[in-house]
């Protein structure tokens, strides 16, 4: 029977029995189609390998690397979870490259959706905003990332989704898991959660042919919510994004929404993010039109009926600026202090705005007073 090439950027099913030796000294067995498939992954396999001294206990990968602040990563990381066959795969899945988003890239044009693409959106994005909710619920001190990506992989499972960030661009997990002072694109680990801690939960899919991008910070324990400075960055980010989506609808510049999160950010003692953005999403991730959300920006375009796109600002209780971890993929404040983030996925209406993603009544979380 043929096996599954643990390369993430191959996927594809092998009679090959070269196998990782490191992982058979552990009892897993890892197989790859040749050479150059292992060589090609090692920077990324080996992150599910034990420590030094073999044994299971959590270990930071990047001893000499200048952290900001506190949090450390926690490896080893566990093996990439399995997809069923019958789930409908991106383009991306099984190489890691979205082809699709790169040529597109090229054209600059941003979609209008007809009402059957319209109508596949709204499923997806009410199948995404279940499947956040139901992840969340789990959140309490004592949980680890990790076993938070398992729930959120199984959510999706159980509704025949792909988790959209698993092997986008080679990310090794099924959602992004972001705290404290982690601005977005934090990897599942063996990080347990402390009552004190927020923590954002980046959850995309893949379903109907068309993907769904939402995220939420949230307050770990009675601690968190008794922290003033906590309590006035997460809800001020809650707030930011609602005043941008309260001013979306046809004929709005894009670039106007910076200044309308910016302005209500610095308000509140805190800043706007600048290297990360909103973005354009259907049958693809990532696409035109981008939406940044600091003030005086550039943006391209304006909003019409049928374009669905994200806001997303991420806002630090510190400085704008941010460092990123050897692992390439996550992003830290440069000064250590905490950042939160909300996301919502939108539809321009004729003559207004429809949040695809929106929370219903049984959502866990949600705003609190401010201290």
């Amino acid at each position: 029977m043929a096996a599954v090439c643990s390369s993430l950027s191959c996927g594809k099913e092998t009679e090959s029995s070269l196998k990782c030796p490191l992982c058979l000294k552990s009892g897993v067995t890892s197989i790859f189609c040749d050479q150059t498939c292992f060589r090609s992954s090692w920077q990324t396999h080996k992150s599910i390998h034990k420590n030094e001294n073999g044994n299971d206990e959590p270990y930071d990968p990047w001893p000499e690397f200048q952290y900001s602040g506190d949090l450390r990563p926690n490896y080893p990381l566990t093996a990439k979870r399995a997809i069923p066959k019958h789930i409908k795969l991106p383009d991306y899945a099984n190489n890691g490259k979205p082809i699709s988003e790169i040529k597109n890239d090229r054209l600059g044009k941003i979609k209008i959706l007809n009402a059957k693409e319209i109508e596949k959106m709204r499923k997806v994005g009410k199948v995404s905003r279940e499947i956040l909710d139901a992840t969340a619920k789990h959140i309490e001190p004592g949980i680890t990332t990790d076993e938070l990506d398992e729930i959120l992989h199984r959510e999706c499972i159980k509704r025949n989704c792909y988790p959209s960030p698993l092997n986008y661009y080679n990310y090794p997990k099924s959602f992004c898991t972001s705290i404290n002072e982690v601005i977005c694109h934090g990897i599942p680990d063996q990080t347990k959660l402390k009552d004190g801690d927020i923590i954002n939960l980046d959850v995309s899919i893949y379903y109907l042919g068309f993907n769904a991008d939402l995220n939420e910070t949230y307050y770990v324990g009675d601690k968190a919510k008794a922290n003033p400075d906590l309590v006035r960055l997460v809800e001020t980010t809650r707030e930011c994004l609602d005043l941008a989506i309260d001013a979306v609808k046809p004929g709005l510049p894009f670039r106007e929404l910076g200044n309308i999160i910016e302005s209500h950010a610095s308000k509140n003692n805190c800043s706007v993010v600048r290297t990360y953005c909103g973005h354009g999403i259907n049958e693809l991730f990532h696409c035109q039109p981008n939406i940044p959300h600091y003030a005086k920006n550039k943006a391209i375009g304006v909003a019409k009926p049928g374009m669905v796109f994200t806001i997303e600002p991420m806002i630090n209780l510190g400085t704008y600026r941010d460092i990123s971890w050897p692992d390439n993929w996550t992003a830290a404040t440069s000064d250590g202090k905490h950042s939160a983030q909300f996301e919502e996925m939108l539809l321009v209406t004729e003559d207004g705005v429809e949040r695809l993603t929106g929370r219903i009544e049984s959502s866990p979380g949600g705003p609190i007073p401010r201290i």
